[in-house]
């Protein structure tokens, strides 16, 4: 019984949050971005319509759901509902929904339902969902007091409203350094394949994909968005479970390494006897200068300081989380440990910090 009352307790508070402002989410300066577009996207739309119809400047000629579309376009460009496509087909789709449901119903409350309804399966159907298509949808209908209006009106002014407000949102975010029209970029391989780096690999876009198409309800985010956003979240949980161990608990002490004035041809000696994959490089005073590993003797030098890489050095009381990004990306292959003077302490490998999760899993 009381589990029973402790799980209707959970339902109603997470009924009631739905009513609870969200957090926090763009930062102050992207608000004010997002306002400065859109009262610059609508007057220039405004401006321009008036001028290229002789109406003038003094009379921008504007229907008012431009105003729920500047919403999308500048406060949430990455929205799949924000994109040029659903909003520009979104809005002359609605609109020639209701003109058409205007002209066959002469009842405006009847035919404000339909226009509507009219309109979500018209976008649905031609894949450009875009809410304030309602709105012109509604508005069309009941400012038909005189008649119905002309199917021009679904082009003028609406798709020119329409495509002036999408050409300066992609100027805008351009100029802001936004990434609109939204896409999501591939994150380029360390080794210059196709195959994603490890941590990338799951789960797939195919099966985000899936997972939404299985949620049962619409939501408003790009598959390869949630994807990022999922890697992000399980990539923070394994750091907070492994955040309390050390590099100074997993690091190999006995550390062979090389000087930075030793010939490369003892460095190449050194990896193949010891079947090692990478040798800290010291310079004279015993502090690390580099790293030396099979791919660096591929390139042309006599002594070892000409050919080593930059180490990737940390501390022993370094976390061995804040190691999880930079050597399952495959850009390293080991972390060196120092001490403030920059001294040797020792060396965690990829193999190191395989172990080191799997057994403290």
């Amino acid at each position: 019984m009381s589990e029973q009352k402790n799980d209707s307790r959970l339902i109603w508070s997470r009924y009631y949050s739905a009513f609870v402002p969200a957090p926090a989410g763009p930062g102050f300066l992207d608000r004010l971005k997002a306002a400065s577009g859109a009262i610059g996207g609508i007057a220039i739309t405004g401006l321009l319509c008036g001028l290229m119809l002789g109406n003038g400047i003094a009379h921008p000629l504007l229907v008012a759901p431009m105003g729920a579309s500047a919403v999308l376009l500048f406060a949430v460009p990455a929205s799949p509902l924000a994109q040029p496509w659903p909003v520009l087909g979104g809005n002359v789709v609605s609109a020639l929904a209701g003109i058409a449901v205007a002209k066959l119903i002469p009842d405006p409350t009847v035919a404000a339902a339909l226009a509507v309804g009219c309109a979500i399966g018209a976008m649905s159907l031609f894949r450009c969902l875009h809410p304030p298509g309602g709105a012109i949808a509604l508005s069309t209908v009941l400012g038909a007091t005189h008649g119905a209006p002309s199917y021009m009106f679904a082009f003028v002014p609406v798709a020119v409203n329409t495509a002036l407000l999408v050409i300066v949102a992609i100027l805008f975010h351009r100029m802001a350094g936004h990434n609109y029209p939204h896409f999501v970029p591939k994150a380029p391989s360390a080794h210059g394949t196709s195959d994603p780096a490890p941590l990338l690999r799951s789960p797939s876009e195919q099966d985000v994909e899936e997972a939404l198409h299985a949620y049962g309800e619409t939501l408003d985010v790009d598959a390869a968005d949630l994807q990022i956003v999922l890697h992000d979240a399980e990539m923070r949980a394994a750091e907070r479970v492994h955040g309390r161990m050390t590099c100074g608990e997993i690091m190999s002490r006995d550390v062979i390494s090389v000087r930075e004035g030793q010939p490369v041809a003892e460095a190449r000696e050194l990896l193949h006897q010891r079947r090692l994959l990478s040798l800290p490089v010291l310079d004279s005073a015993g502090r690390v200068h580099g790293v030396v590993g099979p791919l660096d003797l591929a390139r042309e030098g006599e002594r070892v300081r000409d050919i080593a890489s930059d180490p990737y050095v940390v501390h022993a009381d370094t976390p061995v989380a804040a190691l999880l990004r930079p050597l399952t990306g495959g850009g390293r292959r080991e972390a060196i440990v120092v001490d403030d003077e920059r001294m040797l302490r020792g060396l965690i490998t990829q193999t190191d910090l395989l172990a080191a999760v799997a057994l403290r899993a």
